[in-house]
């Protein structure tokens, strides 16, 4: 009837939910592996590979760090969110956001410098800068009309 072998729960920690409910203030940093729904109050550091939930009446105070966001509340401070944020029309961001794509309902508050991430390749060939429209050369193209004008007024009748 009663056993000392226990079975170990093979609870996924992705899969787990982190709940910080409407009227708990913490005051520290917050490291997790398992999806976060905040309602409370964060002075400090939040950071999980999964996604956070911000309520109407979340607030983080610091950083957060994840892979997706959906933000209702209120954060002030650095957001590194690797994949999507989605600013929600209660939303209210203040400081710096780094993101790959950013979705923002009409009514958000966004108060913060943004980068996007991309792929480097896009970014590292500068573009040329032309200094006057000369040091352009027109490529022959049979079908162009201009050169087929310059090309008959060039010809000796």
């Amino acid at each position: 009837m009663f056993s000392e072998k226990r079975e170990k729960s093979s609870v996924n920690p992705m899969t787990s939910q982190n709940r910080i409910n409407e009227g708990t203030n913490i005051v520290g940093n917050i490291k997790s592996k398992g999806f976060f729904r905040i309602d409370g109050v964060i002075e400090g550091n939040v950071s999980t590979p999964s996604k956070v939930v911000l309520g109407k009446t979340g607030f983080i105070n610091g950083t957060l760090t994840c892979e997706d966001a959906d933000i209702e509340g209120k954060i002030i401070g650095t957001l590194n969110i690797n994949n999507t944020l989605s600013l929600k029309a209660t939303a209210f961001i203040e400081g710096d956001v780094m993101a790959g794509k950013l979705a923002v309902e009409p009514g958000a508050t966004f108060n913060a410098s943004c980068s996007m991430k991309g792929t480097k390749k896009a970014h590292q060939e500068p573009l040329p800068v032309l200094k006057n429209k000369e040091s352009v050369k027109p490529q022959n193209h049979p079908f162009d009309r201009a050169q087929r004008i310059q090309k008959k007024e060039d010809q000796p009748s």
